[in-house]
């Protein structure tokens, strides 16, 4: 009787784990909206100076696509963690460099491009702000990357524009 009782938590526990192996909870059509970022990438400024170099994998389990950014401009580095909100239904990124500078962006995906933002704030003269950035997936591999601010009353500010290519 002792056998058999191993025998079928064996077996419920080996039926389990695999379950458990086979199924992927972040590899809905959703999931993959974002992946047409995944590389290892030369990025260059408009001018076409070089502006870094920029690593994309997915992480976890397929559920965070992970960026870690290393500029052109010695010393500055940054990771963003980007993710697929079930609970919200919105994409959102947690970017964090090695200044202590942070960005939490949340929104979609229209068409070929990711379009993501911070929640509006105030700034000390008393005007809306928020920063929005948005990744084009180009018909050539490439992907442009287009960081704006935008100040009310003031208009749009680029702050960063950057193509990336992917490293052979």
């Amino acid at each position: 009787m002792r056998i058999i009782v191993h025998l079928l938590v064996f077996i419920v526990f080996s039926t389990f784990v695999s379950a458990q192996n086979s199924t992927c909870n972040c590899c809905t059509e959703k999931h993959l909206e974002f992946d047409f970022w995944i590389g290892t990438w030369e990025v260059t400024n408009p001018n076409g100076t070089k502006a870094g170099e920029n690593t994309i994998e997915k992480i976890q389990g397929d559920c965070v696509l992970q960026e870690n950014w290393t500029s052109s401009t010695p010393g500055y580095t940054g990771t963003s963690n980007n993710f697929y909100n079930n609970k919200t239904k919105q994409w959102e990124q947690i970017w964090i460099d090695n200044q202590g500078q942070s960005l939490h962006l949340k929104g979609n995906k229209l068409g070929n491009q990711m379009i993501l933002q911070t929640d509006e704030e105030t700034n000390s003269e008393g005007k809306t702000v928020y920063h929005r950035v948005t990744w084009t997936d180009n018909a050539n591999g490439t992907v442009r990357q287009l960081w704006e601010t935008i100040i009310d009353g003031e208009g749009t500010t680029v702050v960063f524009d950057g193509l990336y290519k992917r490293k052979n």
